[in-house]
């Protein structure tokens, strides 16, 4: 972008609980600096004339609140680097990490590293739950909070339930927030596609739905047991599941990953590397539900999830394959396209369920515009583009969909310095 520009008119979501409205705004350096007429006023003095914006958006940063970063330093499929990079291409302000890494994320220790002064892509990280992730031993909660963990998790599969209610009655994580995943790897087996007509036509191993169901009671009846607790569920995947979760009046806050919003059994080819997924992918009417769950409030954020894979990963059979996919550049596009063009929802929708709504299972204050603030994006939805995973702007991790698709929507400007 120019050093400074006066877009004018363009469409601006100043914050939560804000209509978009359409406004001038004066951008220079990165910095937002002024809105309105003072932006008219000062873009008069400074002799820049304006630049008509009309059809994009103005809006704050988006939050994912989980994703998973191995090994930041060398990591042959991401590192934290490249994340940052990608992350601040794509809009994306603040990303919380799960503890799977080589070197768990499990002890206070290993939670150092992560903060860059020179950086507006804000990390946050989840401490583990149990020690290495083996579901068999409490680690410190105390400790990992004090030292900057955002909240508790594990992995993306439930804890095992005795140790679960051992850490939520010993307490020592208070309010902070306990992420955990409804899905049961025992039920699961080797399932690697949600039940279905479908799955049965494609040849694939079907994950029973009770993968999902049984563990989400459980943490459900769970969090009515402990209320003082903040419990969060992540990614639900199934209309049946929904369901259970919508019969509690009182219920954790819960996300759902982006793929599986825009991909289920039907719009896939079974070539395509967005089947191996956890959880599995389903059926559109898993889809529907899970867009409607989105719109009335039952579920709470989107997030991408992102599980980078290096090349020689992806090359294998899918039942030998790391389950995941990566891509924060395809998540505001694509959804812009299924939920606002399609579905008919607002802008302010789709920024609830992107960035507002991740920022509440964090416990964190939600994003918004200021003048003088480097953090905001600019997005225009008419912008196609071909997905090249190998652009500089993407992520380094092999595993991105949909490569060489022409897609329509993009991030065209960014105040974060990665």
């Amino acid at each position: 972008m120019p050093e400074a520009q006066l877009l004018d008119p363009i469409r601006i979501l100043h914050g939560s609980g804000q209509p978009v409205v359409e406004d001038a705004v004066l951008i220079r350096d990165s910095h937002l600096i002024a809105f309105g007429e003072k932006a008219r006023k000062q873009a008069q003095q400074l002799g820049l004339p304006s630049t008509s914006a009309s059809q994009q958006l103005l809006a704050p940063c988006l939050v994912d609140p989980h994703s998973v970063l191995e090994d930041p330093i060398i990591g042959r499929s991401e590192t934290l680097t490249s994340l940052r990079h990608a992350a601040a291409a794509a809009g994306y302000g603040q990303l919380a990490l799960l503890p799977r890494s080589s070197s768990w994320r499990d002890r206070p220790e290993r939670l150092q590293g992560f903060v860059n002064p020179n950086s507006d892509v804000d990390i946050h990280l989840w401490g583990g739950f149990s020690r290495g992730g083996a579901g068999s031993e409490l680690t410190s909660h105390a400790d990992l909070l004090h030292h900057g963990a955002i909240g508790l998790a594990d992995d993306d599969l439930i804890v095992p339930v005795a140790l679960l209610q051992r850490g939520l009655v010993v307490g020592e994580m208070g309010t902070a927030p306990v992420l955990l995943a409804p899905r049961d790897e025992q039920i699961q087996g080797d399932g690697m596609v949600r039940e279905g007509v479908e799955t049965l036509r494609a040849g694939w191993s079907p994950d029973p739905f009770a993968s999902e169901t049984l563990p989400l009671r459980q943490l459900l009846e769970l969090q009515q047991q402990h209320p003082e607790r903040s419990l969060r569920l992540m990614n639900l995947s199934t209309a049946v599941g929904v369901d259970i979760l919508t019969s509690y009046a009182s219920r954790p806050m819960a996300s759902v990953c982006w793929w599986h919003l825009v991909a289920d059994q039907s719009r896939l080819d079974p070539t395509e590397l967005g089947w191996r997924v956890n959880p599995s992918l389903g059926s559109s009417r898993d889809r529907k539900a899970l867009i409607n769950a989105l719109a009335n409030g039952t579920l709470t954020a989107i997030a991408v999830h992102a599980i980078p894979l290096d090349e020689e990963d992806t090359q294998l059979p899918p039942n030998q394959r790391v389950p995941g996919l990566a891509g924060h550049q395809l998540v505001l596009p694509s959804l812009w396209q299924e939920l606002v063009v399609n579905a008919g929802w607002s802008i302010e929708q789709l920024w609830h369920a992107l960035s507002f709504g991740p920022s509440k299972m964090l416990n964190l204050p939600e994003e918004q515009l200021n003048a003088g603030s480097r953090r905001w994006l600019l997005f225009d939805p008419e912008n196609a583009w071909i997905q090249d995973r190998h652009h500089q702007d993407a992520p380094k991790a092999a595993n991105q969909p949909w490569q060489g698709r022409q897609l329509t929507g993009r991030v065209v400007g960014c105040g974060l310095r990665e």
